[in-house]
């Protein structure tokens, strides 16, 4: 198991002020939360954020959801101590808490160190810092929710995070108040199952529609509130509830959803037991589609999963196509020792795998300039950043001239 003493502090891990640390981030949002949050705390206690081959600390935030995410962590690490080569490098994540003692091994400067029991110890001891401005995006993501009550049979998620648990409502309502205050124009809600969140009698909708209305109270005169962006939800999860304010929103709800569909045969959805056919998908999506015209999907699906045919694989173009999505993240099957379908012995020739990936990529590639064609001449509002704008749909677009970094503003997509 992962280091869980309660003496560790920030002062046993030698953390002072002046030290130079930096954290490297690998995964999904929820790790990205966590990452950043470790950053903050360590910069209010007086360290400084580095580049790595300068840093006398290393953290490495490690993923596990596939085998090829599991060797890239484990890669990380060893770059870490190569060029570092006298930081000590702290293992978290998901990756450490599979495989502690793997990690542990692969070096006497490795310390592995649980998630939580990590930012416990270098959380100061006055209020914790915000992430946002220096060294942050400007697009600001709180994490709501944590842990997942499924078994994806390609996913290990579910058990080096535990059972899905939600963030209480005052909780997060007070910490979006204090970046709205301090002029994030966007939040971004993560969970590793956001749709399952639920405070009490408060569901995803209602803890939502609370956010926007405490980003209107911290608007001024003539200015644009800050909007709220869900970051991933599952199809099973999307209820009537989050439909209606996603329609009404006008906007202070993004018209954004990334929405997993991970095949579009049912047969294989079947096989990685999710619960969905690929009609019932395509129902949610039309749905959708009506109830918010404007809407743009993303997705991620995966390709040459154990048993996969070139029939399946045709459904998840012809579903692809079907649902319009405006990106498709394209996750080429890579077995995850401890999982299901790991163990299985129809594992897709990787030859063909890659195939198939390079073809759904150029898909995804067609639907994506197809989905940004149909907003030509439309207004959408867009979040300025330091390299890019993004907006409301999803799309960077080139920086608006004189726009200011962090501002929301109207542009006509052209």
């Amino acid at each position: 198991m992962a280091e869980t003493r309660k003496t560790i502090t920030a002062e046993s891990l030698g953390i002072e002020p002046g030290l130079r640390f930096c954290v490297i981030n690998h995964g999904c949002k929820v790790n990205k939360v966590e990452a950043d949050t470790a950053s903050s705390y360590l910069a209010a206690l007086g360290a400084e954020l580095v580049d790595e081959e300068d840093a006398q600390l290393v953290i490495v935030n490690t993923c596990t959801v596939t085998g090829e995410a599991d060797k890239k962590a484990r890669k990380a690490v060893r770059h870490a101590l190569k060029i570092a080569p006298e930081a000590l490098v702290i293992v978290t994540g998901c990756g450490a808490a599979i495989d502690a003692c793997g990690y542990a091994g692969i070096d006497e400067r490795v310390r592995v160190i649980e998630r939580f029991e990590l930012l416990e110890a270098l959380k100061p001891k006055n209020r914790s810092p915000l992430r946002i401005g220096k060294d942050f995006r400007t697009r600001v993501n709180i994490k709501i929710q944590d842990g997942c009550d499924h078994a994806c049979t390609y996913c290990i998620v579910h058990v080096a995070r535990g059972k899905a648990r939600s963030v209480d409502a005052s909780q997060v309502l007070d910490e979006a108040e204090r970046y709205f205050a301090n002029g994030a124009k966007e939040l971004v809600l993560a969970g590793i199952d956001l749709g399952s969140y639920r405070s009490g009698d408060i569901g995803l909708a209602n803890l939502v529609e609370s956010l926007v209305e405490r980003a209107k109270g911290h608007c001024s005169p003539g200015d644009i509130p800050a909007r709220v962006r869900a970051s991933s939800l599952e199809p099973m999860t999307i209820d009537d509830a989050f439909i209606d304010l996603l329609a009404r929103s006008e906007g202070s709800v993004c018209r954004h959803l990334h929405v997993p569909l991970q095949s579009g045969s049912t047969k294989v959805l079947r096989e990685m037991a999710r619960p969905y056919t690929s009609e019932r998908f395509l129902s949610l999506v039309e749905r959708l589609y009506e109830r918010v015209p404007s809407l743009s999907l993303t997705t991620d699906i995966i390709v040459g999963f154990p048993g996969e045919t070139d029939d399946d694989f045709a459904c998840t173009l012809e579903l692809a196509r079907a649902c319009r999505f405006s990106k498709i993240h394209v996750f080429p099957y890579s077995k995850r020792a401890g999982t299901p379908a790991a163990k299985r012995l129809d594992q897709v020739d990787p030859i063909v795998v890659r195939q198939r990936a390079s073809e759904l990529r150029r898909l995804s590639d067609e639907l994506r300039e197809r989905d940004y064609r149909s907003r030509i001449g439309t207004s959408e509002l867009v979040l300025v950043e330091s390299r890019c704008a993004l907006t409301e749909s999803y799309h960077e677009i080139p920086l608006p001239e004189g726009a200011e970094d962090g501002s929301l503003l109207p542009v006509v997509l052209g």
